[in-house]
């Protein structure tokens, strides 16, 4: 059983669900219209009764979720929390009041997830389709066939901030619709081309704002699909009430009018831009998703696997010398007991990936490797999996001090310690024995090797000699044994 929780710019949601068969089948849903990009000020910073207001809904969804047997939680947060100057501020305080880690997701990595709940919920395995989700903070256009991503891009305009730059005091007229609509436009029309409806056979709105639409639409006799046409006319009838607190239409809850004529000026420049005919709303996207991704996982297919050998490929990496680190780091790090299986996964991915910034220079290439795994646009990878990572790339190879912030982490240490001599061992060109070496790392690190192995490999004692230099530097003490 798996629970979902998607922190969005306009609602938080939280969905439990369950493998069956062929689907996930949804138990358990729970929404609340949080606002949170409507309660950035003007520094861009979350206001303290915003931040409040999301607290006691995250309290609430925590005793919801502890009413479940859960196999795996997943919390992720998406425009509003990434553009807010003080998301990381009160992470911490989200995260208790939850009970579980909050992921702050890119665009890019929400794109993937919004398609990839879209893809499972749909019988069409061949299709080529385009995805559009209009959400509260930002929209994603996501191009595909069956379940495999050609296309995807992430554009910061959202329901919440064009109703409340275009539609002020709720007055809702012609002219305040076409400048929200224009503005919209304005957004897509550089990215538009790949996205044109040759591109693809059926266009899917994902989100909430694309399934109320459709709604309204059907409900009020307006059409029967979401088209041109369709949309105009809802807007036409919008313009009518003439302010948001008017509007009282069949499939529309009050609570939701105020964003809504946003979104449809959105899907309206979307709709215009992109040329696209019909868009066909389907009741699947982000936490569908995240709930698929977490069943993936737990079948050990794992979209982060294919995300690192993606990088070895495309970097030119030596997939023996990658893979002899990754082994040896593995087998010792194992020696060092660690407390969790917390750094495990992300060490192996390291380690395969540590030369990629040779690339770029051979010249400090793990900094390099370091800042682009930081940076680059991983699938299936958060911003604090990809920092975690560019950590213990950046500390395999000279001083230490630039990761000393990290060191206080016990399994961290362990971590870095068992990459940086699996590293040591490759340049030395020794096939280890793991039997014949006992490392062990508490307040110091102890290292025991067979004294024939100096000799056989005149650079060991070498590079062990600066190994201790520069723990030392940071404070911790290194000692080398030797054993017959």
């Amino acid at each position: 059983m798996y629970a979902a929780v998607d922190l969005g710019s306009n609602s938080f949601r939280l969905h439990i669900g369950k493998h069956d068969g062929e689907a996930i089948r949804v138990l358990k849903s729970v929404r609340e219209p949080i606002r949170l990009a409507a309660g950035l000020d003007e520094q861009g910073n979350l206001t303290p009764a915003a931040m409040q207001t999301a607290l006691n809904c995250l309290k609430n969804f925590r005793s919801v979720l502890a009413a479940y047997k859960l196999d795996a939680v997943r919390v992720v947060a998406t425009s509003a929390m990434r553009v807010a100057r003080n998301s990381a501020a009160f992470l911490p305080q989200a995260e208790q009041a939850i009970g579980y880690p909050i992921e702050i997701i890119s665009g890019e990595e929400e794109g993937r997830l919004i398609y990839m709940g879209v893809a499972n919920a749909l019988a069409t395995p061949g299709e080529r389709r385009l995805v559009i989700d209009i959400g509260g903070g930002s929209t994603e256009l996501i191009l595909g066939r069956g379940q495999e991503i050609e296309k995807v891009e992430s554009f910061s305009v959202g329901t919440v901030k064009q109703s409340l730059s275009f539609f002020i005091g709720g007055r809702v007229d012609a002219a305040s619709f076409e400048a929200a609509i224009l503005s919209a436009r304005s957004h897509f029309e550089d990215a538009a081309p790949p996205y044109h409806p040759q591109y693809w056979k059926q266009c899917y709105g994902s989100s909430g704002t694309a399934r109320t639409i459709a709604d309204i639409i059907i409900k009020n006799g307006i059409g029967k699909e979401v088209n041109g046409s369709t949309l105009s006319a809802l807007k036409q009838r919008f313009i009518e009430f003439g302010h948001v607190s008017k509007i009282d239409m069949p499939g529309l809850r009050p609570d939701r009018a105020g964003t809504i004529i946003g979104g449809l000026a959105i899907l309206i420049g979307l709709v215009r831009e992109l040329e696209i005919p019909v868009v066909q709303p389907i009741e699947a996207g982000l936490r569908m998703g995240v709930m698929w991704d977490l069943h993936l996982r737990s079948t050990k297919r794992d979209r982060r696997e294919q995300s690192v050998l993606d990088c070895v490929q495309r970097f030119h990496c030596d997939e023996r010398r990658a893979n002899r680190v990754a082994d040896d780091a593995l087998a010792l790090y194992a020696q060092t007991k660690p407390a969790s299986d917390q750094y495990t996964r992300h060490l192996y991915w390291s380690a395969l990936l540590h030369e990629m910034g040779m690339v770029v220079s051979h010249t400090g290439y793990h900094k390099h490797a370091a800042y682009m795994i930081e940076n680059a646009d991983l699938p299936g990878f958060t911003a604090r999996e990809q920092k975690t990572m560019a950590r213990l790339i950046a500390a395999h190879k000279g001083n230490l001090r630039k990761v000393a912030e990290a060191l206080n982490e016990p399994d961290f240490v362990k971590a870095v310690v068992a990459l940086r001599l699996a590293v040591l061992f490759m340049h030395s060109r020794m096939d280890v024995d793991f039997s014949q070496i006992r490392l062990r790392v508490k307040s110091r690190i102890e290292l025991e090797l067979r004294r024939n192995w100096i000799s056989e490999h005149p650079t060991l004692s070498y590079w062990l000699e600066k190994e201790q230099e520069q723990w030392d530097e940071v404070g911790v003490d290194f000692s080398l044994r030797s054993s017959t």
